[in-house]
């Protein structure tokens, strides 16, 4: 049974930035595709990024260019570096294993982690 815990969440002021790490326990984390979506109070669930076994990621549109998302096979964790974040960028990211086809649906996802609060102030 796979299991994550994100961290590195908080309070940040517009234009900051913030580093998001997810670490696994249990299967072999190289082998996993993973990502991380966000929701804002009274949003969808939204497609951050996700990163592939070879390391190659995939980003969502709105956070391209600002955001970075790398793994450390060695540690068992992926880590999503967030710059110059914005107010929209409010919200609790949760990062995911792949089991489903389709990266960018939040639906292709298990073995959600808790989720961390991520604040931002305009």
């Amino acid at each position: 049974q796979v299991q994550l815990v994100e961290s590195g969440g908080g309070l940040v002021q517009a234009g900051g930035s913030l580093r998001l790490s997810c670490a696994a326990s249990g299967g072999t984390f190289s082998n996993y595709v993973m990502g991380w979506f966000r929701q804002a109070p009274g949003k969808e669930h939204e497609f951050v990024a996700g990163i592939f076994k070879d390391g190659s990621q995939v980003y969502g549109d709105s956070v391209k260019g600002r955001f970075y998302l790398s793994r450390d096979n060695a540690k068992n964790t992926m880590y999503l570096q967030m710059n110059s974040l914005k107010p929209d960028d409010t919200g609790v990211y949760s990062c995911a294993v792949r089991v489903g086809i389709l990266l960018r649906r939040r639906e292709s996802y298990d073995y959600w982690g808790q989720g961390t609060q991520v604040t931002v102030s305009s």
